[in-house]
């Protein structure tokens, strides 16, 4: 891979391959050569993600960045190689660092997203109630201790939304640079259309703020980011299914304990602790 990439994008022998951390999929470097402080990115993808809620789609990211490149803060690509470690997108590299505070820029940043046109062969989805159900049954269906999320599976029914978006739908703390510029938004090797909701639940999501920033938002930031996103249809309807995103969250944490990430089991008591708030709502 660096042979090919040092051939085919002029990168001198002598340039930095800089590690970068913070994605929890693929491989990553910030490759720096002579004056040149922000450089390129390459993303070495791992290959098809055995993930039942995030996909991981080299093409699907390179074809939606291009489709955004003049209408979005996402990152450049540069282009698309493949070699014998795998496929790699490179892309111009956005200076900054990952977002911590200030949930009315990430609303904003998603309503926009939100509002775009979208290519039609994006992937579908989960949308409404029984969908987000046969998601999750899905995902404790790979888990050997399942027994006790199953008992807490969310009762009622919320049709799908005619209301569809471009989604991201792995809206995390670590994929929204803050830069000089505003928020640019990363790592797109799982987007779709479907649901607003969708991407706002990955987003308040009490394990994905823990693992990505230590701590889940509070219920003044969940509602500053709700007065932000201003869409008062689509608050509502978030908060009817909250219930069964926080059930398959918790469900996907479980799966990621079980498979090899420790840190996901203390994530999960934090989405089931929102599961059973917001079922006593």
């Amino acid at each position: 891979m660096r042979q090919l990439l040092l051939d085919e994008l002029a990168i001198d022998e002598g340039a930095q391959w800089l590690p970068l951390q913070g994605g929890r999929t693929n491989f990553t470097w910030q490759i720096r050569q002579g004056a040149d402080v922000s450089g390129l990115v390459v993303k070495l993808y791992r290959g098809p993600a055995n993930n039942p809620l995030f996909p991981n789609d080299p093409y699907s990211e390179a074809s939606l960045l291009t489709f955004l490149q003049g209408k979005f803060p996402a990152q450049e690509l540069i282009g698309t190689y493949l070699c014998e470690a795998g496929v790699c997108n490179v892309f111009k590299h956005i200076p900054g660092s990952a977002w911590s505070e200030g949930v009315a820029e990430v609303a904003e940043l998603m309503r926009n997203l939100h509002g775009l046109d979208h290519p039609a062969d994006l992937r579908h989805l989960p949308n409404g109630s029984r969908e987000l159900q046969k998601h999750a049954t899905e995902i404790l269906q790979k888990c050997s201790g399942s027994s006790v999320l199953k008992g807490m599976e969310p009762v009622g029914s919320v049709g799908p939304s005619e209301q569809i978006g471009l989604l991201h739908s792995d809206i995390v703390p670590g994929n929204l640079i803050k830069g000089k510029g505003g928020l640019s938004l990363i790592d797109w090797q799982c987007p779709g259309i479907g649901d607003p909701c969708e991407d706002i639940a990955i987003f308040l999501s009490p394990a994905m703020q823990s693992l990505y920033r230590g701590r889940p938002l509070t219920k003044a930031e969940e509602t500053g980011f709700f007065d932000a996103y201003a869409d008062e249809h689509v608050a509502q309807r978030y908060r009817m299914l909250a219930p069964f995103y926080h059930w398959r969250m918790a469900a996907y944490c479980l799966w990621q304990s079980e498979n090899g990430r420790p840190e996901y089991r203390d994530a999960m008591a934090h989405e089931v602790a929102a599961l059973q708030r917001s079922i006593s709502l």
